[in-house]
């Protein structure tokens, strides 16, 4: 029968104190817990003073932890920002183009109205459009500007009406044919327009350069009362164009007008509308009675 394992440490004595005290401390570490466990079920807020040194001590911890968290959240945040960035601005600056637009036309119409109701004490209404159609195509870089729209005769279009887009006055009908139309585009050397800026009565004339671009060439010579980024509306003298579409803004002072940015790109624009010339939806003149006719 094998012996027994010897249990004992021996006859080293400092394992025997080893031994001992380590007994020792486990007893007395168990009597510390759990006196402290009674004293704290019995006052809660003794150990309030040591939780809060303790809560002290590891603040700094902490809130070096909580602004990583904020930072890194930050940089995702910034990350998705730069992602959706270019839509977004794409977006924004498209309707802010269209917002300014609308608003100069407003300015305009409210212009028109308290001068034909000073004159005349007439109020006029915005014609319904002859149709609403698709621009096909435009030139890009001939000297002439053209482009073609997916309307014609079929759908009542004639040559000189006048065609716009929500942005402006785009050009005015030159040749027809069943299904389909060609107009002339404002920024064409050959495009003449009666103009007037959008504030007041300065007139003037605005020719296309060719490239985008129009040459504002005022009426009634003397000191250039004109400034950057004044917007310029149709006048309606002439009766092709109904006054008050919107047409270019100013970019740049001439000795006798400006040049002029095309506020309705062509490249930019889907649709467009096709109105009656000015001259055929005026009312006709009323004609003389025979009373008045006689001596």
């Amino acid at each position: 029968m094998a012996t027994p394992p010897n249990r004992r440490s021996g006859y080293s004595r400092r394992a025997q104190y080893s031994t001992f005290f380590g007994y020792l401390a486990g007893v007395l570490g168990a009597l510390i817990g759990a006196a402290l466990l009674f004293i704290s079920i019995g006052n809660p807020g003794i150990f309030s003073g040591p939780r809060a040194v303790a809560m002290q001590a590891a603040e700094p911890a902490g809130s070096g932890t909580a602004r990583t968290r904020e930072a890194g959240r930050d940089v995702i945040g910034t990350i998705r920002g730069y992602a959706l960035a270019g839509s977004k601005f794409e977006a924004m600056r498209k309707e802010l183009a269209e917002a300014k637009v609308r608003l100069v036309q407003a300015e305009a119409v409210k212009a028109e109205n308290r001068r034909l109701k000073r004159l005349l004490g007439l109020a006029t209404m915005d014609p319904k459009p002859v149709a609403v159609t698709r621009l096909i195509s435009s030139t890009a870089s001939s000297s002439r500007r053209y482009a073609n729209i997916g309307a014609g005769e079929a759908q009542g279009i004639a040559k000189g009406m006048p065609v716009r887009s929500p942005l402006g006055l785009v050009g005015r009908v030159v040749e027809t044919s069943r299904s389909s139309s060609r107009i002339l585009l404002v920024s064409d050397s050959q495009s003449l327009v009666p103009v007037r800026r959008s504030t007041d009565n300065v007139a003037a004339l605005a020719q296309g350069r060719g490239d985008g671009t129009l040459q504002i060439r005022l009426i009634d010579l003397g000191i250039n009362p004109l400034k950057k980024d004044d917007v310029f509306v149709t006048s309606g003298a002439g009766g092709l164009y109904r006054s008050g579409i919107a047409i270019g803004v100013v970019t740049k002072l001439t000795p006798d007008g400006a040049l002029a940015q095309v506020l309705s790109d062509p490249a930019a624009t889907d649709f467009v509308l096709i109105d009656k010339a000015s001259a055929l939806t005026a009312p006709p003149a009323p004609s003389a009675s025979p009373a008045e006719d006689g001596p």
